[in-house]
């Protein structure tokens, strides 16, 4: 995926009232620009971090700039606009670097999943049926991990759920997280954060759900999801009982 027009550069005044934030591009303008992120963004928020922000000329826009990338403390670039994650993870089936989700013949998006909502992505061949749920990850915990959720997210809780049904029907279910950060190997679930949903994601791992995480490479002249990281479906090694510190 590629950025077109490039992206402009800054520096991050503040984030506020979830879906906005305040930017001193390098040109001195100051800008409000939307940020595409309902999550807390633990790791990605504090003022002064580098940013990268998407123009639009869009007739009707109420906000002409799209916060897309963030430099983190470790020097690490995370792209924070979940909405680009089911594209990032359609180009890499499409493009063969997901191994685990290729052979299909059809790819749909945005299916309506029949215990209730919509999957991310549904593929099929003859006799065969996957449903992808994507998961957008940027909160880094140090020493290579990432955690989700970032925030408690009961919509999250209820996705697994829908996964889960699949793969009690005898369908393939398969949680993908697409981590928009460099600097993870490892992805875990929060459950200082969130322990129902670290609950929910150990249960849906023993009743068939697969769990994959796949890693992003990021630049400002655009995002690749391009390499396998280790998915952990519940506490392993790194037992978490404390609020971590998000990086």
């Amino acid at each position: 995926m590629e950025f077109d027009p490039p992206l402009q550069s800054g520096r991050l005044i503040r984030r506020y009232k979830r879906f906005l934030a305040d930017v001193v591009l390098d040109d001195g303008r100051r800008v409000t620009a939307h940020c595409p992120n309902t999550g807390s963004m633990l790791g990605c928020r504090a003022p002064g971090l580098r940013v990268w922000l998407s123009p639009a000329d869009r007739p009707g826009r109420k906000l002409r700039w799209t916060w897309e990338l963030v430099e983190t403390g470790t020097g690490a670039l995370a792209g924070i606009h979940t909405g680009r994650s089911n594209a990032l993870v359609v180009e890499a089936i499409k493009s063969g670097r997901i191994p685990e989700l290729a052979d299909y013949q059809q790819l749909r998006r945005e299916v309506r999943h029949p215990s209730g909502g919509r999957t991310d992505i549904v593929l099929e061949k003859p006799g065969r049926r996957c449903w992808v749920e994507v998961k957008n990850v940027t909160a880094g915990a140090g020493a290579g991990r990432a955690l989700f959720p970032d925030a408690v997210s009961t919509r999250a809780v209820r996705h697994l759920a829908h996964l889960r049904a699949s793969a009690a029907a005898g369908e393939r279910a398969v949680l993908l997280f697409c981590v928009q950060r460099e600097d993870v190997a490892v992805v875990e679930p929060a459950r200082a954060i969130d322990p129902a949903y670290a609950d929910a994601l150990a249960a849906a791992a023993d009743a068939g759900v697969e769990v994959l995480a796949y890693g992003a490479s990021l630049s400002p002249r655009g995002i690749r999801l391009d390499r396998r990281l280790t998915a952990r479906t519940r506490d392993q090694v790194h037992a978490i009982h404390n609020h971590p510190a998000m990086v």
